[in-house]
């Protein structure tokens, strides 16, 4: 595997992870790849909007799937930030996904969704538009300032 190949499964890795439960800065290792040249730009946010996309597919499935798992230590949000989400999600329903990029609300969003039963289809295109939106927001800022 080259630099660049381990590169990129790096910040598919990340942008993964930050999705789920597991801590992760996929917005530091994108601008650090694009700033070392290591791939396309538009390749970069592709990875990163795939793996993030996918993370928050799991928290999705967490939803429908475990909700009694809620309260759990493993579990991807606390009953707290899950109650913060449902009533985000009741003011504005489907069209809080827009916000699951957000730090903090986001993937809690994104579980209550699950747990609401949200139709996947729907689910992948809002969390995807909002996803993708922020990585281009942040590679378009980066090349504007490099």
């Amino acid at each position: 595997m080259t630099g660049g190949e381990a590169g990129i499964a790096g910040l598919f890795a990340s942008a993964f992870t930050s999705a789920t439960l597991l801590p992760g800065s996929s917005e530091a290792v994108l601008l650090g790849l694009a700033a070392a040249g290591v791939a396309p730009t538009a390749l970069l946010v592709a990875v990163a909007s795939f793996g993030n996309v996918l993370g928050s597919c799991v928290n999705w499935l967490m939803g429908r799937s475990g909700a009694r798992f809620i309260g759990k230590r493993w579990f991807p949000a606390s009953p707290r930030q899950l109650d913060r989400a449902s009533r985000w999600y009741a003011r504005y329903g489907r069209w809080s996904l827009l916000a699951s990029w957000v730090p903090v609300i986001g993937d809690p969003i994104t579980v209550v969704a699950g747990v609401l039963r949200e139709p996947f289809w729907r689910f992948v295109l809002i969390v995807g538009l909002a996803k993708t939106g922020r990585y281009l927001a942040l590679a378009l800022g980066f090349m504007a300032l490099a």
